[in-house]
């Protein structure tokens, strides 16, 4: 028996008033394969036998997206990190992202897996991450907590990378809505050199362009929250069914990316990430959005996905 680069696969089953929402969640990296209500394809999903394509659905910890050189500093104290995207010079997407997660518990509609981020090059710190998928009435809902269990005190951020879809339609021709006002400029190493305005510009999402007109990778911050605190960002089809990432006060940033080469039934295309992060790009370095804790403290903090009927 061959096993997968993506370790385990945890197939999860929840029926609610009728409707059927199943997801597929990995050990490696604690990520989302797949997730689907009645049928319907609320992300992007790839073949077991394969590392995630663009990464695919990861959770992102210590730090989501990149670290500038691998270089940031720990109370005054220089570190260098690892360079894990050696065609931009980066560490990117935190330490976690080829680990295989310790199964806690498990249910027919929702799986909890832990992993230690140890001290490494770099990284002079220990943190337990524990990652809850639970399926709900309309999609998925992600928590995490994170406890210091090291001896001194740690920043750290927390994001995670899942490519959304509503059911089979073009990616093409849907829109994408996002209630941000400010945009991280990034340079072409994917790296933050300032913030602008997105009103009169191509990034601006309020207006719910058209994906297929887009070509973004790009973090935003000033994310407006509902009046339930909640931040969201939509993907909606020309009949008005949507997906829809929501995220919690704790996760003040989102980056979308709409890459033109994922891989989707053996034929590269459009496809468009809604990546929610506690922190922007560089955060290690800059300090913008970053969390401490004392030895022996916790954080928690969530965000989902939902399917929106038209």
């Amino acid at each position: 028996m061959t096993s997968s680069p993506t370790g385990d696969q945890l197939h999860l089953r929840r029926e609610v008033d009728g409707r059927v929402v199943e997801g597929v969640v990995t050990s490696v990296a604690a990520g989302l394969r797949s997730l689907t209500v009645d049928g319907r394809a609320l992300t992007e999903t790839f073949p077991d036998t394969v590392v995630p394509p663009s990464a695919c659905g990861i959770t992102l910890f210590p730090w989501p997206n990149r670290v500038d050189g691998g270089r940031w500093s720990l109370d005054g104290e220089a570190q260098q990190l690892d360079i894990t995207e050696p065609s931009k010079g980066n560490a990117s997407h935190g330490l976690l992202r080829y680990t295989s997660y310790r199964l806690v518990e498990r249910d027919e509609h929702a799986v909890t897996q832990a992993a230690t981020v140890y001290p490494q090059h770099g990284w002079p710190l220990q943190l337990d991450l524990t990652v809850r998928h639970e399926l709900v009435a309309d999609g998925l809902r992600v928590s995490y907590e994170v406890e210091n269990v090291g001896a001194r005190p740690a920043p750290f951020a927390v994001g995670a990378h899942p490519f959304l879809r509503v059911g089979d339609v073009d990616v093409a021709d849907l829109t994408v809505s996002l209630d941000a006002a400010t945009r991280f400029v990034v340079d072409e190493r994917g790296v933050p050199t300032g913030t602008e305005p997105v009103e009169g510009t191509a990034y601006d999402l309020r207006g719910a362009p058209v994906v297929g007109d887009l070509d973004l990778d790009t973090p935003y911050r000033d994310v407006a929250p509902g009046d339930d605190g909640v931040r969201r960002t939509r993907l909606t089809a020309p009949d008005g069914t949507a997906t829809e990432l929501w995220q919690d006060a704790s996760f003040g940033y989102v980056q979308v990316f709409t890459p033109r080469n994922f891989p989707r039934d053996g034929v590269v295309g459009l496809a468009v990430a809604a990546e929610p992060m506690t922190a922007p790009p560089n955060a290690l370095a800059t300090g913008e959005g970053l969390l401490r804790l004392e030895p022996g403290e916790r954080w928690s903090g969530s965000w989902g996905i939902r399917h929106v009927a038209g």
